[in-house]
């Protein structure tokens, strides 16, 4: 066990060192009410810390600041703008261990698992100060000879950011990247329930030298009231949101009158199919990885286990067996594995979705029961059997919940894993070439593990298909998303 002497101690110097303002136009001050907002550990279910309360007030002079830095910002060399993503990098290297306990603090989440959002989260600082200076265009003649026509991008302009609890420093870094990269100056309102973070990256940009103005942040217990008006301001021109469909539906509805460009990262339900032929030991693997990663609470979690019925029992009794073995506590003792759910509605959306599908027909092989003490937990479950119609099929579980759903043939594995609305991500173990290939062109979503248990990665295009979102975040299309084509027709130089 880790020393909970040292650890009281060291988590109260951190807490203390992370502001509790908003943080705008580069100075930290308070909300225009004074209200105070409350941040829980979901472990201990103690208040950890009380920051400021934005008003609406507060997100116009958010917006105020992101507007006035913009021309300059814009107009900062390429190279600048990567050597301040790049210190920003290197300050996130030497403060690794301060974000991850924060995160585990704030959210839950091991503290394995936090030391690796950070790696994950730097990444994006790292790759998008590489892009910054590759944004290109082209020149060239048009084909009747008449003139040269000259594409250049350009700064979409001031953006919205909205992220998610989840993840607190990798959604962050994913969105606030590659717009300063660009070129473009943010507003970013970090979720309610996970917001220090945010705030305590925001402190580190500063070090790192950026520009005052160029990031500021607002937390909000009312984020409707706050991020309304500020989608709605004609000086707007990018949203970029992750969270719930349902959530981003009303965004893009708010968005629609400025004709804002917009990102939208949703719900999934990804299916996680093993075939016949799959190595069980590579399926069982990647099936930890994909469901139990962050305590189920992922957009990219596995929410349905679709194996065939020839290898059921076996996957079920060798998850079921990796399972109960893992270590449910708070994150920062030594061994978790899995911590709380980020609240007690999360619990109850787990409960309620595990007993739905027990009454349809299926069975639970371990865990399905809320944990005892203090503390919003969820023991780690699995559930063989899913019967067709249960809700636990068509809903995002969020929660350390495998469950399991029998099929005998590829065109009957096909059908039931894009028999829904979302397509974020999809995972296929088979030890047949020919079969991956089909997989990839068969199903319906924006990205595929193909015998991995893990996609995320900075270098690589992450989003979904269908309700699961529009655009996409990392990679060399991330960049993308924060400019805007300019097309120039000049006259010929030898008319």
């Amino acid at each position: 066990m880790v020393d909970s002497t040292v650890t009281e101690a060291r988590e109260a110097e951190l807490l203390a060192n992370v502001p509790a303002g908003l943080f705008i136009g580069g100075e930290w001050r308070e909300s225009e009410s004074g209200g105070r907002l409350r941040v829980f550990d979901p472990a201990t279910g103690r208040v950890v810390k009380e920051i400021a309360d934005a008003t609406p007030a507060d997100g116009q002079a958010a917006l105020d600041a992101a507007v006035d830095a913009f021309p300059a910002w814009a107009a900062t060399p390429a190279r600048e703008r990567a050597e301040i993503l790049r210190r920003a990098f290197d300050l996130l290297q030497e403060r690794k261990e301060d974000f991850a306990l924060l995160m585990t603090i704030e959210m839950g989440k091991p503290l394995a698992e936090a030391r690796g959002e950070v790696g994950y989260g730097g990444e994006f600082l790292r790759w998008f100060s590489e892009e910054t200076a590759r944004i290109q265009g082209r020149y060239g003649a048009n084909p009747e000879g008449t003139g040269r026509m000259i594409v250049s991008q350009h700064p979409v302009g001031p953006c919205f950011l909205i992220t998610p609890w989840n993840f607190p420093l990798a959604m962050a870094t994913r969105k606030i990247a590659p717009a300063l990269a660009a070129g473009c100056t943010v507003v970013i309102k970090p979720a309610e329930l996970t917001p220090l973070t945010t705030l305590y990256f925001a402190k580190l940009l500063e070090d790192a030298g950026l520009p005052k103005g160029v990031v500021n942040v607002f937390t909000t217990s009312t984020s409707g009231a706050v991020s309304e008006p500020i989608i709605r301001d004609p000086r707007l021109r990018k949203l970029s949101f992750t969270g719930s469909t349902g959530v981003g539906q009303r965004l893009l509805e708010q968005a629609a009158q400025g004709v804002l460009r917009t990102s939208m990262e949703l719900g999934g339900n990804a299916p996680f199919v093993v075939f016949d032929d799959a190595d069980l030991d590579k399926a069982v693997d990647g099936a930890m990885l994909a469901k139990f990663r962050n305590i189920g609470q992922a957009c990219t979690a596995a929410n349905r286990f679709i194996v065939h019925r020839s290898v059921m029992d076996e996957f079920a009794r060798r998850v079921t067996e990796r399972v109960q073995a893992m270590k449910i506590g708070r994150g920062t003792e030594e061994g978790v594995q899995i911590g709380p759910l980020i609240n007690d509605a999360a619990v109850a959306k787990a409960e309620e979705l595990v007993g739905d599908a027990v009454q349809r027909g299926a069975e639970v092989r371990t865990g399905g029961q809320r944990g005892e003490g203090v503390g919003t937990f969820y023991e780690p479950t699995v559930v063989v059997d899913v019967q067709p119609g249960s809700a636990i099929l068509r809903e995002e579980i969020f929660g350390p919940v495998l469950a399991i759903v029998p099929f005998d043939t590829e065109d009957e594995a096909v059908a039931i894993a894009n028999d829904t609305e979302y397509g974020l991500v999809s995972y296929v173990f088979t030890e047949s070439l020919s079969r991956g290939q089909r997989m990839i062109e068969r199903l319906e979503t924006g990205m595929m593990g193909l015998n991995v248990g893990v996609v995320s990665n900075a270098a690589a295009p992450f989003g979904g298909w269908k309700m699961s979102g529009l655009g996409r975040e990392g990679g060399a299309e991330g960049i993308h998303e924060y400019l805007q084509t300019k097309y120039t027709l000049t006259a010929s130089p030898f008319a």
